[in-house]
């Protein structure tokens, strides 16, 4: 899943790709780079503290001049927004997933959308703040019982259901790490495990760096986090990271 971000303030690529035809130049290159999925986000969800939310209107504005040319590439769009009117426009122009970084806990209109239009949904775990004091992987476990259990209710398909554990969302550095290295835990819950650890401020907990200089941190967390189970892994760099993934797949196969 390659990661586009059409916003003027996200940590690692703000303001990049707010010209339409810059972002469409990164999609078709991140496509030629093996990227499955193009994950589009039109609002920063980066924590920090002061960040100022963005009307659902301003979303639309941003996505508005490149969404329809993104879904004709033919490859798989996803939508990145907490947001059910975004996400009901964004499926009206073809888009076939969404990701919802507060797991259907922020919109209560969210899950119905999901249910009516039958797509596939990302759940992300979240918090408000760090914690250090809690146990992170029981809070994963009982944020994704809290998102599961309103899927079903509002009758959206199991199968349609991917479950991220947020690293670097709500999270000390520890925390995602401890998060990384427990991924196989979640395996629990039937869904497929997406992970995006990609450029993330954990990295240089362990390797100071400015996230433009995470590039073999990021490789080594989404290497673990393959070998832990994740099936869908959402990053920047995608020639860099499709190749590390061949490669430790192909290391595997000669077992």
């Amino acid at each position: 899943m390659g990661v586009l971000n059409i916003t003027p303030d996200s940590f690692s690529d703000g303001g990049r790709y707010l010209d339409a035809g810059a972002a469409l130049a990164q999609a078709q290159k991140m496509i030629a780079d093996g990227a499955d999925i193009i994950d589009v986000g039109a609002e920063s969800t980066r924590p920090y503290r002061g960040m100022q939310p963005v009307s659902a209107a301003e979303e639309l504005a941003r996505l508005k001049p490149v969404l329809a040319d993104l879904v004709a590439l033919g490859t798989p769009v996803s939508i990145d927004s907490m947001k059910a009117e975004v996400a009901r426009a964004a499926l009206q122009h073809g888009v076939a997933m969404l990701n919802d970084v507060w797991g259907l806990q922020r919109d209560a209109e969210m899950a119905g959308l999901v249910a009516e239009h039958d797509v596939p949904i990302v759940l992300m775990h979240n918090r408000e703040a760090a914690d250090p004091a809690i146990d992170i992987m029981e809070d994963i476990a009982a944020f994704f019982e809290r998102s599961l259990a309103i899927a079903a209710k509002a009758g959206i398909r199991k199968s349609s259901i991917i479950l991220d554990p947020g690293i670097g969302f709500g999270k000390t550095a520890a925390q995602s790490m401890t998060a990384l290295a427990h991924l196989a835990e979640l395996s629990v819950f039937g869904c497929p495990i997406l992970v995006g650890a990609s450029r993330k401020k954990f990295i240089a907990s362990v390797s100071p760096s400015q996230p433009q200089g995470r590039l073999g941190g990021s490789i080594a967390a989404h290497l673990i986090a393959a070998e832990h189970g994740a099936k869908i892994i959402r990053a920047h760099d995608v020639a860099e990271t499709v190749q590390a993934l061949q490669l430790a797949a192909a290391i595997e196969a000669s077992r």
